[in-house]
Order: structure tokens, then sequence, then C-alpha cells
């Protein structure tokens, strides 16, 4: 057969995250790409990552003239995971132009996976629901009757069939190297290259996460956790360094390292290799309290960690059900930073029951640990998930981010959208404060390159200060609205 693979995530259409020059292939449709290759389809790839419109799909079609059209997004990617409209309507045009062309419409994301009638109604032939490289085979192939293959919905008479579940891969090493000579790496790295001095590259090593912070969906890979070999990820990461000249990797797993003996083996493969990759990974504070872990980590290239703390309050991780405490977050992120690593910290406003006490203990958090860098975010709920139940019922026809820096509040919590809108800049205005101060306190007496950096992020303290007293008073003022 002749597959047209494409993601739907268009980095050009969120500005926000265009904007930070920060790129990444789709790593989760180049791994379907390759199973199906693998299967004897003759497979092409429409990356949609760096492309303008999604209407640029058109002539592509034309050229390829496929008989199946795959939409499979990048389910490694928390923006693909987060069901902004402004790609569900990329992806629909899409969907329109394969239609015509009269392909086989096939599709797998997490906004499918949660609305498959949408998709359907929109011209999709087959849902493929959760983790879908089984289900793509077969449906592939051919052999099995659509009533049959597992893992899907279609309509049938204009009724919406799901049929059971899919048994989850285990065995991760049944799966082939992504197929990277899809990818124009050269468009990655000179973007890269261009804003930041070096190219970073993603690869997953995991999938899925055994924790239940009752606000995170998982609509494709579930409550569980396999890994890969470590032996097999250091060959992949090997290729990369070696073939595309990559220096830098984001490990994409929703939780890096929480098996240590798998660290410890990733580790010591790792070794064996003349490659000296610096990484980036995301996890909890309990998974980093071990200092032979940590070790592991930082010889294996560790150089920076986005810690999931969400909150300072022990209230608010509580109601999330996190599972995690204010003191593990304290003692990873000074334990990380004793071994040079950089600590980032993703932070979450305005879930059930958070009060501005709680939120001053957030801002206290970001002053006394000092992050390298923090990710902002409101609680977004996200079907499947208890938090969604919960506020189900309030919410009215807008239930999805438009994109990555909408950040509106789609339920009733303690205080009005407006607030947590400003709430957001002035955190930023207190991290960025603080890391002025920190940059005074800090000059070297030689003008060294490091030293020359603090001296331009001293020189921004009176801006900041004068920013956060700005966003202090409007915060006042929005609290008792």
């Amino acid at each position: 057969m002749k597959v047209l693979f494409t993601n739907a995530y268009f980095y050009r259409l969120d500005e926000k995250q265009w904007q930070l020059q920060k790129p990444y292939p789709p790593y989760g449709t180049i791994v379907a790409a390759a199973v199906a290759r693998k299967d004897g389809h003759e497979v092409t790839l429409f990356d949609s990552s760096l492309e303008t419109s999604p209407d640029n799909i058109q002539p592509i079609i034309a050229q390829v003239q496929p008989a199946y059209f795959v939409v499979y997004d990048d389910n490694f990617n928390y923006l693909s995971k987060m069901c902004l409209t402004i790609m569900r309507s990329a992806c629909i045009k899409m969907m329109a132009h394969a239609k015509t062309a009269g392909c086989k419409i096939l599709v797998n994301s997490p906004d499918a996976t949660d609305n498959p009638l949408l998709y359907l109604e929109a011209g999709a032939d087959v849902v493929m629901n959760g983790e879908a490289e089984l289900t793509l085979l077969e449906l592939l192939q051919g052999d099995t009757p659509i009533e049959q293959c597992l893992g899907i919905s279609y309509l049938a008479n204009k009724q919406l069939i799901t049929n059971p579940k899919r048994q989850v891969l285990t065995n991760l090493e049944l799966l082939p190297m992504p197929a990277w000579d899809l990818i124009n790496i050269y468009n990655y790295r000179s973007i890269w290259m261009q804003h930041h001095g070096y190219f970073s590259l993603n690869i997953a090593t995991t999938r899925g996460c055994p924790f239940k912070c009752n606000w995170c969906a998982k609509p494709i890979y579930g409550n569980r956790y396999n890994t890969r070999d470590a032996e097999s990820v250091v060959a992949e990461l090997k290729m990369l360094y070696t073939e595309y000249d990559a220096s830098h990797y984001w490990i994409c797993d929703d939780i890096f390292g929480l098996k240590p003996g798998w660290v410890r083996a990733f580790n010591q493969h790792l070794q064996a290799t003349a490659i000296t990759p610096k990484l980036k990974i995301q996890c909890r504070a309990d998974l980093l309290l071990k200092e032979d872990t940590i070790q592991n980590l930082v010889e294996a290239g560790l150089d920076e960690v986005w810690m999931g703390a969400e909150s300072g309050s022990q209230k608010v991780l509580d109601a999330m059900d996190k599972g995690t405490t204010i003191q593990q977050i304290y003692d990873a992120t000074k334990l990380l930073k004793k071994y040079g690593v950089k600590v980032c910290l993703f932070l979450q406003y305005g879930y059930l029951g958070e009060e501005a006490s709680d939120i001053d203990l957030t801002l206290q958090m970001v002053k006394d640990l000092l992050p390298h860098d923090i990710g902002i975010s409101v609680s977004y709920p996200l079907p499947g998930t208890g938090f969604y139940n919960k506020v189900k019922a309030q919410l009215k026809e807008k239930q999805n981010w438009t994109d990555s820096d909408d950040l509106a509040m789609m339920y009733q919590s303690t205080f009005t959208p407006n607030f947590y809108k400003h709430l957001y800049s002035h955190t930023h205005k207190e991290f960025h404060l603080q890391k002025s101060k920190f940059s005074i306190r800090n000059l070297g007496k030689s003008l060294r390159e490091k030293d020359i950096i603090q001296l331009k992020t001293a020189g921004k303290l009176p801006y900041y200060w004068l920013g956060k007293k700005w966003s202090s008073f409007k915060l006042k003022q929005l609290q008792n609205q």
C-alpha cells in the first residue's frame, strides 16, 4: 500500500511556541511510519511541524497518490496532548484534502481518541484509539473485518461504533528504529543553531506513567510504564549524535528515571560509547531523592530536569492526588543543584480549592528554590480525568484552548479568569526579579563569559522590580472582584 503519514501539530500556528524556536520532529509519527514500512508498505511523510498551512499537503497528496492517509500525532509531545482547537482545525482541513483525493483516512491522536465522532463526521474512516501501531498494521493489511479490529471507532449506519480496546504493547523492542530518514533534519538543525547555538532532538525511552494525578489525561498510553532496553536507546542516541550532529536531547517520556536499575544500565551503555550528549528530562520530585540515581543521570549527561512541582501548597498537591510533598520538591532541587543540574519547575494555578494563601506559597517556592526556568499553566480539564468529571457540568461551548498561550479558565475557580492571566505575568516577573538579584550577588570579579551573562541579567533588575510592583497592585485589585 502507498501510505502518506502526517502529524497535526504546526509550530507556526502556535505563536508562543514558534517564538521559542525550539521545534522537535514528530517522534511518535515516525515510529508509526517505521512500523508500516517494516511491514512492506510504501511510506511517505508530510511533516506538518514546520509547515505554514495545512493546505500545503495538497500537492503532496497529488504527487504520492496514497491509498491511505494516516494522521498519526506525536503522542510523546505534550503540545499534541493539549487538544488545541487551531490544530484540530488544521487536521480536519488536511483530512478534507485527502478525502477529495479518494484516500482512506485513519486518525490517531489524544483528541481523536477522546472525540472520535467529531473526526469521523469530519471525514475520517477510522479513528485508532490509544496506542495504535498494531491497530494500524491490521487496518493496512486489510485481512480483519472492521467489526473485529480492536481499538478502533467507526461509523455504521451513521452510528458511532467503538470496538473493545486493544491490549497494550509491553515489549517495545518489537518496534523498529523510528524512520528518521523521512525527516528533513536540516530544517530543524538550522533553526536551533541560529537561535540557540546548539542542536536538540527528541527521543522516547518509555511509554506511559503509573502515577495517578487526577488532572492528567492519558488517552494513549494510560496508567502503565513500559521501557525500551537501555542498549537500544543508546544505539539510537549514538546514531542521532553521529549522523545528525545533535548534541542535546529532550527525552520526552512522561516520567524518566522511574527505575534506578534501568538508569544505571543506560549510563553504563552510554559510557561505553564515544558520545557525550546533554539530556533534558521530565520527572517527579519523589524520584530524584537518591544520590546514586542523580550521579548516574549526571554521568549520562543530565543537563536539565523539568519537575512537575505544580504548587507550593501541600493542600493543593493532595487535592490533585499528586503523591508528592513540598519537602520532596525542596530536597530534590537542592540535590540536583549540588550536581550542577538545571532545575526547572512546572507550575499550575487555579485548581479547585486553591486560595490566595496557596498562591503565595507557590510564589514563595519560586523565590526559595530559584529554578533555572519555570513553565506556568492554569488547570485544564481533560476528558477521562477525575478533575474533568468534577467540573464537567460547568463546561460550556469552549472546552479546549485555541493555542498553548490561551490559558482560558473553562470552569469556576476561586478568582476571575483575568486574575489568572495577571498571575501568570506576575509569577514570571517575580521569577525574573529573583534571577536578577541572584546575578548581582554572584557577579565575579573578572568579566568571564558567565559573568557577562550574569551582568546582563542583573541589569534588568529595575525593570522587573517595577513590573512586579505594578502586577502586585493589579492582582490585589482583581483578587477583590
